[in-house]
C-alpha cells in the first residue's frame, strides 16, 4: 500500500527504533514486508527529514539510527502545520480536551503528526475516523491549547 509521508515516515521510525538497518535498500525491503510501498529516494529523504544517521554498533557494523535527544532532531513544526492546514475541519476545547475534527479516514495523520511533533503543551492523542482527541498537559488549558492548534493549522498564502 502507498502511504502518505507522515504516515510512511512513523513506520520508518518504528523500523528505525526496533531493527538494525544497515542500507537504504534493506529499509525499502522492510517497508515492503510491512505492505508499504517506498522507492530508495522516497526512503533517502525521509531518512534525511527523520536526522537519521548512521553510527556505529559493537562489533562495527554501522546502522541507521534516530537522535535520542528530540531537540537534536530537525524541527517538525513545519510539517506539523501542513498537516493540520491540509487536515483539519474544525477545532473545539472543554477543560484540558481538544476535539479535532477531520475528513473521514483522515484522523490517525492528524494525530501521528501531533503525537511526532512534541508539541508543548499536549499530553497525548486519541484518533477515531474522523475525529482525533487532544489531551493537555497538566496545567494547560484546553482552549489555550486550541488555539494554539488553530494558529499552526492556518493556511499561508
Amino acid at each position: 500500500m502507498k502511504l502518505g509521508k507522515t504516515q510512511r515516515q512513523h513506520k520508518v521510525a518504528q523500523i528505525l527504533e526496533k531493527e538494525e538497518v544497515t542500507s537504504q535498500a534493506e529499509l525499502v525491503q522492510r517497508l515492503a514486508e510491512q505492505g508499504v510501498e517506498a522507492t530508495q529516494v522516497t526512503v533517502s529523504r525521509d531518512l534525511e527529514e527523520l536526522g537519521a544517521l548512521k553510527v556505529r554498533r559493537p562489533g562495527g557494523a554501522l546502522v541507521y539510527a534516530l537522535p535520542e535527544d528530540a531537540n537534536a532532531r530537525p524541527s517538525r513544526e513545519p510539517q506539523l502545520r501542513r498537516v493540520l492546514s491540509e487536515w483539519v475541519a474544525d477545532i473545539t476545547s472543554s477543560a484540558n480536551l481538544v476535539v479535532v475534527r477531520t475528513p473521514p479516514g483522515c484522523a490517525h495523520v492528524v494525530a501521528s503528526a501531533l503525537d511526532r511533533a512534541g508539541l508543548a503543551g499536549v499530553a497525548g492523542t486519541v484518533a477515531g475516523d474522523d475525529t482525533v482527541l487532544v489531551v493537555a498537559a497538566e496545567g494547560v488549558d484546553g482552549s489555550a491549547l486550541a488555539r494554539k492548534l488553530e494558529r499552526l493549522a492556518v493556511r499561508e498564502a
